[in-house]
Parts: C-alpha cells; structure tokens; sequence
C-alpha cells in the first residue's frame, strides 16, 4: 500500500472536453472552459452517476473542472467545493503544445512515456498523486463515512491510479470512475 493510500474508497470523474482536448494539445493550467461537447458530457456524468449515493462534490479550481462538478452537483441538488489539491498538472513549457508533435519530437510510442520528459519548468510526475491523495484523504478524514466525488482532471487521476494500482485508466472525459479498497488493495472500476 501506498503511504499516502485513502483509507476508504471515493470517486472521481475527469471533466468534459474543451476545444484543447479536441485538437490534443497540453492544457494544464490553462483554464479552458468546456465546449459543447463537453457541457453534455457534464450531462451524461450526472445521468451516470444517479443511482450512486452522493454526499459531497469537490472540484479542482480550473473552469472546466468546475463547470462539470456544478451540473452533476445540480442534478444531485449538492453545492460545490473546490480544492486546489486536485488541480491539473502544471506542464510548464509544455502547454498549448500537441501531444502527438511532443511525442514526435521525442520519440516517445505511448502517452504514458510523457512523464519522462515532462519540463523542469512544470510540475513533476511524482509530485502528482501524493498531493491529490493528500486532497482525498483531507477530504475523506472530514467527512468519515461521507461518499465524496472529486471532479479532476486526467493526469490527476492517472497519477492516483498508478500510485494506488500500479497502472493508468483507460480514461475519457465525462467519465466516473470508483477508486475502491478492499483487504486486497485497490481498484479503479468505471461507473455506469
């Protein structure tokens, strides 16, 4: 088990799509507000996430985050509260590049070796997930036996993925995803 391991299971959920996602490139801390695909993505979260118990939404700062948190919080009738523990990764020099022009250029084969090559200027990788599972765990500690959906972003919820599993999700925007612990450890398991 990681040290910094939640001691309970949460949810997560990646925001919608904006215009940077669509075309691929680095976002970061850019804050991009949702496009209209993005927005329904929002929608169909929310929809995904109806039958699921719901006590708390918590959102990274950056728009795209908030806006998706706001309408599944609406449709559950929850407010929003944001934490800057789970906000994107900062990617430095990086941002507003093309993921596929980075990759080129470094010879890189899967997304998962961008981590490698990530700017001093910018966060580093293993920064990530201990400063996102200190936000879950804050959380979780202050709302114990609460069910808390945190509204992130990819490389957040990859970077906990690896720390808790040891892999990355097969993850898209709009999706939940269930964090769960068990005397056997951790899984990630998509909602709906």
């Amino acid at each position: 088990m990681t040290p910094s391991a939640p001691s309970r299971s949460f949810l997560c959920l990646r925001h919608g799509a904006t215009d940077w996602n669509r075309e691929g490139r680095f976002q970061g801390l850019t804050d991009n507000p949702l496009n209209a695909d993005g927005v329904a993505q929002a929608h169909a979260a929310a929809d995904r996430l109806r039958h699921v118990a719901l006590d708390h939404v918590v959102s990274s700062p950056l728009v795209r985050a908030v806006t998706t948190a706001e309408i599944v919080a609406a449709a559950r009738g929850k407010t929003v509260a944001i934490d800057h523990g789970i906000i994107e990764c900062d990617f430095g020099s990086l941002e507003g590049q093309t993921i596929v022009d980075v990759m080129k250029a470094n010879s890189l084969k899967t997304v998962e070796d961008l981590v490698s090559i990530l700017p001093a200027d910018g966060e580093p990788w293993p920064a990530i997930a201990p400063r996102a599972l200190g936000c879950v765990n804050r959380w979780l500690d202050r709302f114990e036996g609460a069910t808390i959906l945190f509204v992130c972003h990819d490389a957040v919820m990859q970077a906990m993925s690896e720390a808790l599993c040891g892999r990355w999700l097969k993850n898209r925007h709009g999706t939940p995803f269930h964090y769960k612990r068990s005397d056997q450890g951790w899984t990630i398991k998509e909602i709906g």
